[in-house]
């Protein structure tokens, strides 16, 4: 089994608004020195920026061989257009400056995830780096708060690999008149169906380790995320109740 390196910190969740200007995770690796990887880099950012923008999707690639360079950017699957692109925009600007000469670059935002690398990844799970956002209050009741957690999470998965939902899953569960617990499951596009069900599995099984009885958490792999919480986060917003979207919450990264 792979040894995996632990890094704990923490930090406030931002409001709605705001969450989509700031990076909530970063990755980078495989130093490279060259004038032409960073050309074919800044030609796949570039790309992936006009076409996902456009349908909320895209995989690109520049160049070959030791230089060459694969892309995939995705926006998540409820934010609007021009949320998606202000997010997209933001992420082709900041990854390659936060991963200075490394062809391997990754960066999640609320809203979206970009990435490249020099090695083609498209069409396979990629589940070897991991960042977990676990907010630091238990709920109440918690043992029974974490079996909800379950069959709401088990909701947004099977929505998120059914025919036609763009590998987007969302799911609402009453937990108490006063509690809803709302989730949300995604994978990449260029997964097929059981690869999809196959991340998001892994996904949720960081739960018990790293999120049990917590009152909100959020798994990000490079290949499909998972994420509840007790307030409305995804769109359309629950008209019913009010989005106090500002918590202190620990971040977990592994990676091998």
């Amino acid at each position: 089994m792979a040894l995996f390196q632990r890094l704990l910190l923490l930090f406030l969740w931002l409001p709605l608004s705001a969450a989509a200007a700031d990076s909530i995770a970063l990755y980078c690796s495989n130093r490279f020195n060259g004038k032409q990887t960073q050309a074919n880099i800044d030609h796949v950012l570039a790309d992936l920026v006009a076409r996902a923008s456009v349908g909320g999707f895209a995989t690109s690639s520049s160049g070959k061989g030791a230089s060459g360079i694969y892309g995939l950017a995705q926006c998540r699957g409820d934010v609007s257009a021009d949320d998606c692109s202000t997010c997209l925009a933001e992420a082709a600007k900041k990854l390659p400056t936060a991963c200075p000469s490394q062809a391997d670059g990754r960066i999640w935002y609320d809203y979206c995830f970009m990435r490249y690398d020099n090695e083609n990844f498209v069409g396979q799970s990629d589940t070897g780096v991991a960042t977990i956002l676990i907010n630091v209050e238990n709920a109440t009741d918690p043992e029974n708060f974490d079996k909800k957690v379950g069959v709401v999470m088990g909701r947004a998965r099977a929505d998120a690999v059914a025919p036609g939902n763009n590998a987007l899953g969302r799911a609402k569960l009453q937990f108490t008149p006063y509690i809803t617990i709302y989730a949300l499951a995604q994978c990449t596009r260029d997964l097929q169906q059981l690869t999809c069900a196959q991340c998001l599995s892994s996904a949720v099984e960081k739960f018990p380790d790293y999120c049990q009885y917590r009152k909100g958490c959020q798994v990000l792999y490079s290949s499909c995320i998972v994420r509840y919480e007790i307030y409305p986060f995804y769109f359309p917003l629950d008209s019913t109740k009010t989005a106090a979207a500002v918590g202190t919450y620990y971040k977990a990264t592994l990676h091998p």
